[in-house]
């Protein structure tokens, strides 16, 4: 349209001029020119009202009715920097935006359908009928709703053109300060009402019918089996404390907690242990065991109020244990309804103690598997992290029957691996469609292949690629070589044979090495000579001496000048001082003879 009226426009200044021209020239009189203007220019400078205009509508929820505004000025939704100022007061709210039509619910449970179809991006039947009255052939409206998935949905069923971005967002929030006066007709205390009662059904039906919220009951199972095990611990350890007293031995010889309390249960006093039948609880060792052990026992004596509120706290502690039986087939059902490759994998114990440390099923498939493997184990890897020591390898999953199973040196390595296939099937389990058990158990198989390969001490990765079970010493060569001087001379070269024997002579010991040693060989040589008790065995000694040194003289290579010269100085001196007190211990022994 812009266009063509600025082209219109261009034309009609061009067909002035031509006739001012024409005029004034006398070719055409002024009357002809200005019939001809008012003929043809001026009703194509006039543009004519398109029968396909187009008219933009808001789609306003409310908990009393669907609120269908019309938008009075375009040129303001285009400018929503200072769209606010607009709706300060009601006057200007009502220049900006008009009540069109207003869909009110017949009751709660009609405003409830509405919502949660609008929660799920669905078209409820009210809002159809609302919007039916919208769509006609000849015009092209434009509806402006809030969410993005309920305007597809009205688009797909209406083929009502819907617009839904930050700006629509910005003309919700200032059509909401001013609510109360564009709803004419509407009271405040009803809209109240509406709203409450709205609020309160939603929070039910989302609670209800969240599959979020299933988890809830594997939390709270889990929790309480938990507790129910320290309240069990508690109560067992006041039972056999207090009944300790008049039957000590019976703790040593039954250290099953059931059977103690059910035994305690069935006798009373220890006195008619012998006279009771206990085949249904106890082995027949253990019976003998009892009945034994009660004639002979050292407790003291307690009366029969004391044994009557002893088996009152065993009555307790047995229906107890019943309900913590029972709680433990509930959750195992829920863990293989909710999770089964996870339960598959790590068991339903540890799985629903991964799902209830980390708040839902989602949450738990949401982590790595690197935060799986230690989930659990915050404090210790924080203590870690702060005194920089070595990070635990494990949390809660170091109760899982596999990681048990796995020798001290590989529970790491198992872990690992347990949180890497756990992490899959918990994401399978979380989101995935007709979930089967099968995954989990194809996992497992492979990890328990894995843990066999690592206990016989092969190293095999899961995808069958062997790694060598025994590292290789690396010796390295160095590529550093020195540089030979004779090489660098002009002369004619030397033969090698010459060159070997320079290098032989450099390595060989020197004289004065050689007039040491053979000092030392003559002196050991005079001590040996000298005669000794136990001849024999002395001689022998020293020969073995002499070839030892013999030998290390031969392995040893050739020292610094300086060293030797040092060498040849001592050498003598000690073998002085040595010659001379062998000889004070030979004339001790002469003289002891």
């Amino acid at each position: 349209m812009l266009g063509l009226s600025s082209g219109v426009s261009r034309c009609t200044k061009r067909l002035s001029l031509i006739f001012t021209v024409d005029v004034l020239r006398g070719r055409v009189a002024p009357s002809r020119c200005k019939q001809v203007i008012e003929t043809y220019v001026i009703p194509l400078s006039q543009p004519k009202q398109s029968a396909m205009c187009s008219t933009m509508f808001i789609l306003y929820e409310t908990p009393a009715g669907y609120a269908i505004f019309k938008l009075l000025d375009d040129n303001k939704f285009k400018e929503i920097d200072n769209l606010y100022l607009e709706f300060e007061t009601p006057e200007k709210a009502s220049k900006i935006v008009k009540l069109k039509h207003f869909e009110k619910f017949a009751d709660t449970t009609e405003a409830l359908s509405a919502a949660t179809a609008a929660v799920e991006g669905k078209l409820s039947k009210s809002l159809k009928k609302a919007l039916k009255k919208l769509v006609v052939d000849d015009v092209q409206n434009q509806l402006l709703v809030a969410d993005a998935k309920l305007g597809n949905a009205i688009k797909d069923k209406l083929s009502l053109q819907c617009v839904a971005n930050t700006s629509v967002q910005e003309l919700m929030r200032c059509i909401r300060t001013q609510s109360e006066s564009l709803l004419s007709g509407l009271p405040k205390k009803e809209m109240t009402a509406m709203s409450l009662g709205l609020a309160h059904s939603l929070s039910r039906y989302k609670l209800k019918f969240s599959p979020d919220k299933i988890d809830t009951m594997i939390v709270q199972a889990q929790c309480l089996l938990d507790d129910l095990d320290k309240e069990l611990n508690n109560y067992m350890m006041r039972v056999r404390e207090w009944y300790g007293w008049h039957f000590p031995e019976l703790g040593k010889i039954l250290t099953d907690n059931v059977a103690y309390v059910k035994t305690i249960k069935l006798v009373g006093m220890r006195e008619n242990m012998t006279d009771t039948d206990l085949s249904d609880i106890l082995m027949d060792e253990l019976e003998q065991r009892v009945k034994e052990a009660a004639e002979i026992s050292m407790g003291t004596e307690i009366s029969e109020e004391d044994i009557t509120n002893i088996q009152s706290l065993c009555d307790e502690i047995i229906s107890i244990n019943e309900y913590r039986s029972h709680l433990a087939d509930y959750l195992k059902a829920r863990m293989m309804a909710m999770a089964p490759n996870l339960t598959v994998l790590v068991g339903e114990t540890v799985g629903a103690r991964l799902i209830a440390h980390s708040g839902s099923l989602v949450n738990l498939a949401k982590q790595p598997a690197s935060t799986l493997q230690i989930l659990g184990s915050e404090k210790a890897l924080f203590r870690a992290l702060k005194t920089k020591k070595d990070t635990p390898k494990y949390g809660l999953i170091y109760h899982a029957s596999m990681v048990g199973a796995a020798s001290v040196k590989n529970k790491g390595r198992i872990s690992r691996s347990l949180a890497a296939k756990a992490s899959l099937a918990t994401r399978v389990d979380a989101f995935g469609d007709d979930v089967t058990m099968q995954l989990g158990i194809d996992h497992r198989a492979k990890l328990e292949l894995r843990l066999r390969m690592l206990e016989e001490g092969n190293s095999k990765r899961l995808s069958g690629v062997k790694a060598k079970a025994k590292l290789q010493k690396f010796h390295a060569v160095s590529e550093v070589k020195t540089f030979k001087v004779a090489t660098d001379s002009t002369l004619p070269s030397t033969s090698s044979k010459k060159l070997k024997a320079e290098d032989e002579a450099a390595n060989a010991p020197s004289p004065k090495k050689k007039k040491v040693q053979q000092q030392d060989e003559e002196e050991e040589t005079a001590v040996v000579e000298q005669p000794e008790m136990g001849e024999g065995s002395t001689q022998k000694k020293k020969k073995k001496k002499k070839n030892k040194g013999e030998g290390e003289q031969s392995t040893e290579a050739a020292d610094e000048s300086m060293m030797e010269e040092s060498t040849v100085v001592e050498a003598p001196a000690s073998g002085k001082k040595n010659k001379k007190s062998k000889a004070k211990k030979a004339a001790e022994a002469e003289d002891g003879e």
